[in-house]
């Protein structure tokens, strides 16, 4: 017996989508099958399989209306803000295979004379894809179709709340003409993803999601040779200086926090703003906050939906009531949310003042729409506070003076330096995490690194 997978909405709590978990047998076939295509896709020539995951991109934004919508059901995501999601996909994938070429194509080293020589890479093989719910097709596209476009067959797991998100990536694959067996995706459970990483025929692992499902991936993975990227969110921080346009940052800051529900591993979760402007900056962004329209993500007047669960919900509830206690100023009104409950996935915005990093909002990854915004008097103390911090995926600063930027973001611990953005993935820029963020390296030509493995030929031609 191998159980269900049941995707329960977080709009009305029903069963959104039902699917049979994968067996040993079906597991050990999907292996199989794997390695045995992989073998003949890896000598495919480069611009043919550009050209047929190119198509299958094609396919997959042609039915852009569609997937939005499965988004907005599996996991809460407003229909207005949904197709962003395949826009954004439709970019990185393009990216990566646009600069296949020059990424993969052999690198010379300096002539001598008598020898060939030159180093190539080689796809790995099998890579294994885990993806989670938060942003289904931003997160697996990463891994998906550089792994493809370098060589590699991929084997996809995604969360049991987006198991749709799989099963369109295959059916975009398949109408593309991708040979059967270079993807496959697997409804599976913990327990059965953690015996296939220790199976000899895994060659790499890319996993997007908690710390303790990082831990948990290493642990799978400790008794083979095999590399692991591992994207395990984060708690980013936003330094407001006092030279910020004012207004573009409070936009910006409060869209990169409650984005999504604040349901984004760099999204903006805790501010630290100079105090010579924070009382504005305060005033501003809980005046933005309290325009949000909480409620059905169905309905386009919907700006912030549910988040994708009640007990997601419930413990940022616990961290903002912590944080009030301990004598934080809550300055959003929850009467203002009518769907706003306890116990319930529909969460009011909240933004606090008045917190310190003796309060779990400013350390403890929220992972919802809360916000807690901090006064600071220098660009040291913001330093010392933004890498107060067990992780390190993003942080930003907001600033008119771009040297200052680039000096402090020399001292800030973080995979990626925003400068008046934030919680913005560029395919060009690598995406990488330190710290408790993760290890490993996604998206640009540096991404293509952990996918493949360096060949060196040595070719004497002078006897």
């Amino acid at each position: 017996m191998t159980g269900t997978l049941t995707c329960t909405s977080p709009i009305d709590g029903s069963v959104f989508a039902e699917r049979p978990l994968a067996g040993d047998g079906d597991i050990a076939a999907a292996l199989e099958r794997a390695r045995k295509a992989q073998a003949a896709w890896r000598h495919t020539p480069l611009d043919r399989r550009q050209a047929l995951l190119t198509k299958a991109i094609d396919a997959f934004v042609a039915k852009k209306d569609e997937i939005a919508g499965e988004i907005t059901r599996q996991m809460g995501r407003p229909l207005a803000f949904a197709p962003f999601e395949v826009a954004g996909f439709e970019e990185r994938a393009r990216h990566m295979i646009a600069i296949a070429p020059e990424v993969l194509g052999d690198i010379a080293v300096e002539p001598k004379a008598g020898f060939t020589r030159f180093i190539r890479r080689d796809p790995l093989g099998v890579v294994f894809v885990v993806a989670p719910w938060n942003y289904p097709y931003l997160t697996a596209v990463n891994a998906v179709v550089p792994a493809l476009v370098a060589g590699n067959a991929v084997i996809l797991k995604h969360s049991h709340q987006t198991p749709l998100c799989a099963e369109r990536f295959a059916e975009a694959f398949r109408e593309a003409g991708l040979p059967e067996g270079v993807f496959q995706f697997l409804h599976m459970s913990h327990d059965a993803s953690a015996k296939l990483i220790a199976h000899d025929g895994i060659d790499f692992v890319s996993f997007t999601g908690s710390v303790p499902g990082g831990h948990a991936i290493q642990e799978a993975a400790a008794q083979r040779f095999i590399g692991a990227g591992l994207e395990l969110g984060g708690k980013d921080p936003a330094y407001v200086r006092a030279d910020a346009k004012l207004d573009h940052a409070i936009e910006n800051v409060v869209d990169g926090a409650f984005f999504n529900s604040g349901q984004s591993c760099c999204g903006i979760e805790r501010v630290y703003v100079d105090a010579k402007i924070h009382d504005a900056f305060v005033a501003g962004a809980a005046e933005l906050v309290r325009g949000y329209v909480l409620g059905n993500p169905l309905e386009t007047s919907t700006t912030l939906g549910p988040m994708v669960r009640a007990s997601a919900a419930d413990f940022v509830r616990g961290q903002v009531r912590d944080a009030v206690a301990a004598g934080a100023k809550a300055l959003v009104d929850p009467k203002l949310f009518a769907a706003d409950a306890d116990g319930s996935p529909y969460l009011a915005p909240q933004v606090l003042s008045g917190v310190d990093h003796g309060m779990r909002i400013m350390t403890e990854e929220s992972f919802g729409p809360a916000l807690g915004i901090m006064k600071v008097d220098s660009d040291e103390e913001a330093i010392a506070l933004m890498n107060d911090s067990d992780y390190g995926l993003t942080a930003s600063i907001w600033t008119t003076d771009e040297e200052a930027a680039l000096s402090i973001g020399d001292r800030v611990e973080t995979g990626t330096w925003f400068m008046n953005r934030c919680d913005y993935l560029d395919p060009a820029l690598a995406w990488t995490g330190v710290k408790d963020s993760g290890r490993g390296c996604s998206l640009s030509r540096i991404g293509f690194e952990q996918l493949t493995r360096p060949k060196s030929f040595h070719l004497r031609t002078a006897i």
